[in-house]
């Protein structure tokens, strides 16, 4: 029987746990033996007893080395620390967010370790993986809660209102970037009645602004342009594609009582949407929530935390779905168990690389690093670029040989 071990997280500002008492009921019927670090889901409101009544052992402090060593497959938010990595038996499962941005420590020890590392941001956007997407199910939140924290920033009201001291207009919201995060932040703002303009590299997502009651600002095309990947989300684009952007969406930023920046292309810095120049023209008061800090920031001033610039105040929050942990825990639980039991059907000890979902989603195996970003980081003397290494069929690192 599968042993599976649910640590604490590392990070002490992570709220949210990898299992629930409900995915932990399906884990146990799926023919895993669980257990848990006491108190792992005590910051997302999941007391031990709850998970103790669903067939999970609760594991108390001393013993925590022990289950951790002896795990088959470990399931975190975000990696372990260092020398936890380092405890992981060779073939162990650890399914986490492992990204590539993340601490270059924990990386490199869980490859010489040789652990099969998952990272749960790399799932493909395919059809079949819907219920896997932890990408889509936390940024869904966080556009959710980027409004809230703009509407309790703001000196004015988000709804029309018709009073007796007169008509109060309602605040205009411009939302850069329609992903996952900035669609919901379009419906949120839109239920809490404000004024919501939209802009995205992707003309594909007009229609899905339209009906959630947004305008779409529209920037035109040159031949061969175009802002989807083929997973459908957004890519790079060009210099001179960013300068007609900034051009067209500058007037409706200045005139904005609220920017939503959600824009952020997978493995690459944040881009640049809004200059220090367009902060300084805003109306004090007025208010910039940056959901791109933990890739540099779409705003050139955004600095991790609050901060008041030229009278605008810009908020750059570096986890958001951490600020709503139980919901932000199911989904992510539910996500995990999902690709957890596709792993056990096609092999746990010796994955199928050659599957769609596996291939993508697995990192590192046998101390080979498969993900070429990844490798660059860890062994930047055999890359010249991370850029280069995408490209790169084969890149070295001190543990094995990396593959695309």
């Amino acid at each position: 029987m599968p042993k599976v071990f649910v640590p604490r997280e590392a990070d002490a500002a992570e709220t949210r746990v990898a299992a629930t008492p409900e995915t932990v009921k399906r884990l146990v019927a799926a023919g895993f033996e669980v257990s848990l670090a006491s108190g792992a889901g005590e910051r997302a409101s999941f007391v031990d007893a709850a998970y103790a009544s669903q067939g999970a052992q609760i594991v108390r402090d001393d013993a925590v080395v022990a289950h951790l060593t002896e795990a088959d497959v470990v399931l975190s938010v975000g990696l372990p620390s260092e020398s936890n990595c380092a405890r992981l038996k060779r073939g162990a499962l650890l399914i986490a967010f492992a990204s590539h941005h993340g601490p270059l420590a924990q990386l490199r020890a869980l490859n010489d370790a040789g652990v099969t590392v998952v990272a749960m941001e790399l799932v493909p956007r395919i059809s079949r993986a819907q219920s896997m997407d932890a990408l889509s199910s936390q940024a869904s939140i966080a556009g959710y809660k980027a409004v809230l924290i703009a509407a309790a920033e703001l000196d004015k009201y988000f709804p029309l209102l018709m009073t007796a001291a007169g008509t109060i207009q309602p605040a205009r919201v411009v939302i850069m970037g329609a992903g996952v995060a900035g669609l919901q932040a379009i419906a949120t703002a839109k239920r809490l009645g404000a004024v919501v303009e939209v802009s995205d590299v992707r003309p594909a997502v007009k229609e899905q602004v339209a009906s959630l009651g947004g305008r779409f600002i529209e920037v035109p095309l040159e031949a061969g342009e175009g802002g989807e990947d083929a997973r459908g989300y957004a890519k790079e684009v060009s210099a001179e594609f960013l300068k007609r952007q900034q051009a067209i969406v500058r007037e409706r930023v200045v005139a904005a009582d609220v920017v939503i920046t959600t824009a952020l292309v997978p493995g690459k810095p944040a881009p640049k949407l809004i200059t220090a120049e367009m902060v300084k023209a805003m109306r004090p008061g007025s208010v910039i929530v940056d959901l791109a800090v933990v890739q540099g920031g779409n705003c050139e001033l955004s600095e991790p935390g609050r901060s008041v610039k030229h009278g605008v105040v810009i908020v750059a929050p570096e986890n958001v779905p951490a600020t709503v942990p139980l919901d932000a825990s199911q989904l992510y639980a539910r996500n995990v168990l999902a690709l957890l039991l596709h792993y056990q059907k096609h092999g746990l000890g010796q994955p199928d690389l050659n599957e769609e979902i596996i291939a993508s989603a697995t990192l590192a195996v046998g101390g080979e690093v498969r993900h070429a970003a990844s490798a660059a980081r860890l062994s930047p003397e055999t890359a010249a670029t991370p850029a280069s290494a995408e490209a790169s069929p084969g890149v070295k690192t001190p543990s094995g040989k990396v593959s695309t």
